[in-house]
């Protein structure tokens, strides 16, 4: 009798299978936005782009200043996101440690033709998200912006409600007015049974039927990635992107409509290399599969990633085997060919080596942000006491890319 029932409810559980499997719509290929001098394609870059110009066309050199400080003892995890009018929106959690009850999501506008940050607000409490989400909340953090294909903002964060990271889950909220006010709070179903250690870091990607792909990693069990196809605030479809217990946080570039390789924090054992795992697709996401390291040092720390219009890769990262008291910019010319034109450091954003251990100091978390296509935003956690911005304006970054053709051609003669 028992062996009956066993086969019931695994027949039951294979056609709800097969029912979701085909209820869930055709994937779609990544969107990828090319270059344009029409104001009416591009509307939305070409007006960041008019805000930005004076600035990026005066950046000489690299312009450095913090995001605003909230009197908060511990502040972490900066992302950002551009607006219609032109100006960046920042988010960060701040509380008096990492994972405390009292831990909030700030947010503050960057306007870009006066380089001056905002006064901060408050996006998500730990109340809010109690009575948003209709359950109990421990901690938040992590916030990641997007912007859905109507053009609304939406935010996405982690929330635990018992236990440590690894207990997480991802929450959504909206904003119909560029991040003055927010609503329509859901968490995210990644799992139909337990719905826990699903957490994010790393900036979605567009596919041409409007829907997003949400990098996302877990933590509990396994350390791999998840690429998430997300419609609204469901879930739709989730893909493995790494294996084990040695890759979160995925980051993505992509290459076409079809073609993205993803780029990860190590989790390793200490026995094993610490450079950075990745993992390629050929089919938008659908399927991915390991290709190896990328032989540059990784600490088990975050990176962040970022593709210019014309091609040029960045990353920040902390590229040393321990510690996170370095902190780079690298380069990669996708016009060179890759094999004699590896991925550079090009600047140094921080770097406490020569002082004694006890005395280094954290950078972590970087976060990368274009506003026109040819500059760059960089945030990051500078201690865990403030948040570091830097503007790289594009003649600056096209003077970097330009040294590295020339360090090419010197090294062929």
């Amino acid at each position: 009798m028992s062996r009956v029932i066993s086969f019931c409810f695994l027949l039951l559980a294979a056609v709800l299978g097969f029912l979701y499997v085909d209820s869930r719509p055709v994937w779609a290929p990544f969107e990828v936005v090319a270059p344009s001098s029409s104001e009416e394609e591009q509307p939305h870059a070409n007006q960041a782009k008019k805000s930005t110009q004076a600035s990026a066309l005066g950046a000489a050199r690299p312009i450095l200043d913090w995001l605003p400080d909230t009197g908060a003892a511990s502040v972490h995890a900066a992302s950002l996101i551009n607006l219609k009018d032109g100006s960046i929106r920042a988010f960060w959690f701040a509380g008096s440690r990492e994972g405390a009850a009292d831990v909030v999501i700030n947010s503050a506008i960057y306007d870009p033709k006066t380089s001056v940050w905002g006064t901060p607000t408050v996006v998500m409490d730990r109340v809010a998200a109690e009575k948003g989400l209709s359950r109990y909340i421990a901690k938040l953090g992590n916030p990641v912006p997007s912007r859905t294909a109507d053009g609304h903002l939406q935010l996405f964060f982690v929330t635990v409600s018992i236990g440590g990271w690894a207990g997480s889950s991802i929450s959504t909220i909206y904003s119909d007015d560029e991040g003055l006010t927010w609503n329509r709070t859901h968490r995210l179903i990644t799992s139909p049974f337990t719905n826990l250690s699903t957490l994010v870091k790393s900036p979605t990607v567009l596919f041409t039927d409007g829907r997003l792909g949400l990098p996302a990693y877990h933590e509990w069990i396994g350390r791999f990635g998840e690429f998430l196809r997300i419609d609204s605030d469901r879930v739709i479809d989730k893909r493995r992107m790494s294996s084990g217990r040695s890759a979160i946080q995925p980051v993505i570039f992509v290459d076409n409509p079809e073609q993205a390789v993803a780029y990860f924090r190590q989790t390793r054992s200490g026995s094993q290399i610490k450079q950075i795992p990745a993992s390629a697709t050929h089919n938008a996401g659908q399927t991915w599969e390991a290709i190896g390291d990328v032989e540059i040092p990784n600490p088990n720390a975050a990176i962040a990633a970022l593709t210019l219009s014309n091609g040029t890769r960045l990353m920040v990262l902390n590229n040393i085997e321990a510690g996170r008291y370095r902190l780079v910019l690298m380069m990669l010319d996708t016009s060179l060919d890759a094999k004699s034109n590896p991925w550079q450091v090009v600047q140094v954003l921080e770097d406490d080596e020569a002082l004694p251990n006890e005395q280094r100091r954290e950078f972590s978390y970087p976060y990368l942000l274009t506003s026109d296509g040819s500059d760059a935003h960089v945030v990051y956690t500078w201690d865990r006491k403030k948040i570091r911005h830097i503007y790289f304006g594009s003649a600056w970054l096209a003077q970097l890319q330009s040294q590295l053709k020339d360090q090419r051609k010197e090294g062929h003669q």
